[in-house]
């Protein structure tokens, strides 16, 4: 999940629920480092597979290994990670990104005249375009100067 759209467009497919793991990752009261690289600001973030967080504790218990079914492994040469480490892009305080994602919601759902989300489940469709009309859909032969917090160019 990236944007709003993608958690309309899940629910539309029949999802009851989204997992914003990494895209919450980014939010000034998550855990992790701020980093600026290039001029952009970064946080540092490693899922809960990542070698990292199954090996911090050491030989102490590790939810992290228990939730990977690797409580018993003791040395982290042993350790199979499902999960990585890096940095994502630091997205502001969590309740500007959790309006601008309940906003954009909101917004799928009275495109689909739907008021609650059992009504998006029904109403919501996908239709196939060209990959033209994909790029007519969005912005195009203008250069964004002003970015704007739930749409990237990229």
């Amino acid at each position: 999940m990236q944007y709003s759209g993608d958690i309309a467009k899940a629910l539309v497919a029949g999802a009851d629920s989204v997992m914003l793991g990494s895209l919450l990752a980014g939010c000034e009261e998550s855990p992790g480092e701020l980093a600026f690289i290039n001029g952009k600001q970064f946080k540092t973030y490693r899922g809960m597979g990542s070698m990292g967080a199954m090996s911090a504790r050491g030989e102490k218990l590790s939810y992290s290994k228990d939730r990977y079914f690797q409580g018993d492994v003791t040395t982290n040469d042993k350790i199979v990670p499902e999960g990585i480490e890096g940095q994502v892009a630091y997205r502001g305080p969590l309740g500007a990104v959790a309006y601008q994602l309940v906003g954009g919601l909101r917004q799928s759902m009275f495109y689909t005249g739907a008021r609650t989300i059992d009504e998006l489940h029904e109403r919501g469709r996908f239709v196939r375009i060209t990959s033209a009309g994909l790029r007519e859909s969005h912005p195009h032969d203008i250069q964004m100067t002003v970015e704007a917090p739930n749409y990237s160019a990229h």
